[in-house]
């Protein structure tokens, strides 16, 4: 059986639940597990035991009845899980977080016992893999061209970098947006800056938080690739191709503004380059985007080891959710 853990919110499990509840397999039982953890504490009943007769855990939805042990288990599929927010019973704040504290720490518990099963997301490697740093050193490890990079809470290293290049790109870290009063979300998008221009701007800017900061390079295109196991799914986004700038800078930005989407095929070598550096980073799937430039050169921005695929599915009919889902059951 396989094990998806996720959230009630995320629309990316249904077309692989769909595909693999379909006639295309002929399974005795239902062939999947959905484990919504916000309400690890309100949906499910659960136990985890150890002793001489053996090693094994039990899981059941109640409102479904459907049931799962731990050595049915044949792939983990770990699709952005939320940590446990609702009780049964209202009690004292302090209570409350106590006991949702406590499922939290039993969900880490369970995805780290599970860590030796074939998985589509990972609890230990995901985290590791999302480091900007990280990704930046192995794909150049790997030959590809990256942006010249700098992390850094000082003005003057800041400066120093960017005298070499006209324009940079200022990049959130964590792409956590943030909520001003209860009705307006600001959302961080990467910021094309004049380098001239930083100095202006008062130290406290940059000393006040850690500014992520590239190299401006011109785009011809870009490209969302999405690695399951061997599959490449290759999306070239024609985002300089907008009638204004939304989008040119920041694709995230041109989604209401004719952003076109399409497949593409990518040369050996960058296909072969994510193969390599997901086998490196020990994932089995994995979102890279790239720039192609005006002279046709391929720059790797990031791999997102747990990133978004839906959207690019519905845009282009390239049927990734077939590949998750013949991988989760081991189909070649």
């Amino acid at each position: 059986m396989i094990l998806i853990i996720t959230n009630k919110e995320d629309a990316h499990p249904t077309p692989v639940i769909e595909y693999l509840s379909g006639k295309q397999f002929s399974f005795a039982s239902s062939p999947i597990f959905r484990l919504n953890t916000e309400a690890l504490l309100t949906d499910y009943q659960f136990n985890w035991g150890c002793n001489d007769a053996g090693i094994d855990f039990y899981i059941k939805n109640v409102e479904t009845g459907l049931e799962l042990r731990g050595h049915e288990v044949t792939a983990v599929w770990e699709r952005r899980p939320e940590v446990p927010t609702q009780l049964l019973v209202d009690n004292l704040p302090e209570i409350n977080k106590h006991n949702l504290e406590e499922g939290r720490g039993f969900l880490s518990f369970l995805c780290y016992y599970l860590k030796d099963v074939f998985s589509i997301g990972s609890v230990v490697y995901d985290r590791v893999s999302a480091s900007k740093m990280l990704q930046l050193k192995v794909a150049k490890e790997l030959g590809m061209k990256v942006p010249a990079t700098c992390f850094s809470n000082r003005k003057a290293d800041v400066l120093a970098f960017a005298q070499d290049f006209e324009y940079v790109l200022l990049k959130p870290i964590s792409n956590g947006n943030i909520w001003l009063g209860k009705e307006y979300e600001y959302v961080f998008y990467a910021q094309k800056v004049k380098s001239s221009a930083l100095d202006t701007h008062p130290e406290e800017m940059f000393s006040q938080t850690v500014s992520f900061v590239q190299n401006y390079i011109e785009k011809q295109y870009e490209l969302r690739i999405t690695v399951v196991n061997n599959e490449v799914f290759a999306c070239k986004i024609d985002s300089q191709l907008l009638d204004d700038d939304k989008g040119k800078i920041d694709w995230r930005q041109g989604y209401n503004h004719g952003l076109k989407h399409e497949p593409i095929d990518l040369p050996e070598n960058i296909t072969h380059f994510c193969r390599r550096y997901l086998e490196k980073m020990n994932l089995h799937f994995g979102c890279f985007d790239m720039i192609v430039t005006p002279n046709n050169e391929y720059v790797f921005l990031e791999c997102n080891p747990n990133g978004q695929w839906l959207w690019i599915e519905l845009e282009t009919g390239m049927k990734i959710s077939v590949a998750i889902a013949n991988a989760l059951i081991g189909v070649p």
